[in-house]
């Protein structure tokens, strides 16, 4: 992952998922009961998970050369 632009992507991916983990959160808590809450609160966590390692990666992979 050399490329800035690249980085640029993939770090905003990374913010949809955490924006995607947000909603998925309010709407499992505010609307659905039993395993059905558990399953899309599942799904959030999973989402925040993977967009924090892409975003630990992303900033420990360091400045591009240029």
């Amino acid at each position: 992952m050399d490329d800035g632009l690249t980085k640029m992507w993939v770090s905003f991916f990374a913010m949809a998922l955490m924006f995607v983990s947000v909603i998925v959160t309010i709407i499992s808590r505010e609307k659905l009961k039993g395993w059905v809450q558990k399953i899309f609160l599942t799904l959030s966590f999973c989402c925040i998970l993977v967009s924090g390692l892409i975003i630990f990666i992303v900033v420990f992979t360091g400045p591009v050369p240029e």
